[in-house]
C-alpha cells in the first residue's frame, strides 16, 4: 500500500512569522526559525520534513501565501 509524502517550500523572504501555519499542522512540523528574513521577521520552516504528510492545512491559512505544499506516493 502506497502512503502520501509531503514536503513544503516556504518563500522565507514574504513570511512574516505570523505563526498562523504552525497550529494548523496536525504533524507539528512547522516551526519559526530563531534566524530572521532581511525584513527583520523570523520565518517559519519545517522542523520535522520526514513527518509531513502534504496535507495542505499550512498553505490554505497561510495569510501572505508564502506555502507551497508538494505530496509523492512513497510504497511503504
Amino acid at each position: 500500500m502506497a502512503r502520501v509524502k509531503g514536503a513544503i517550500v516556504i518563500d522565507i523572504e514574504r513570511c512574516k512569522g505570523c505563526s498562523v501555519c504552525i497550529p494548523s499542522c496536525p504533524q507539528d512540523v512547522i516551526q519559526l526559525s530563531k534566524e530572521v528574513n532581511r525584513k527583520g521577521y523570523q520565518y517559519a520552516y519545517m522542523e520535522i520534513p520526514d513527518a509531513c504528510t502534504g496535507c495542505t492545512n499550512c498553505a490554505i491559512v497561510c495569510p501572505d501565501g508564502v506555502i507551497t505544499v508538494y505530496r509523492t506516493k512513497v510504497e511503504a
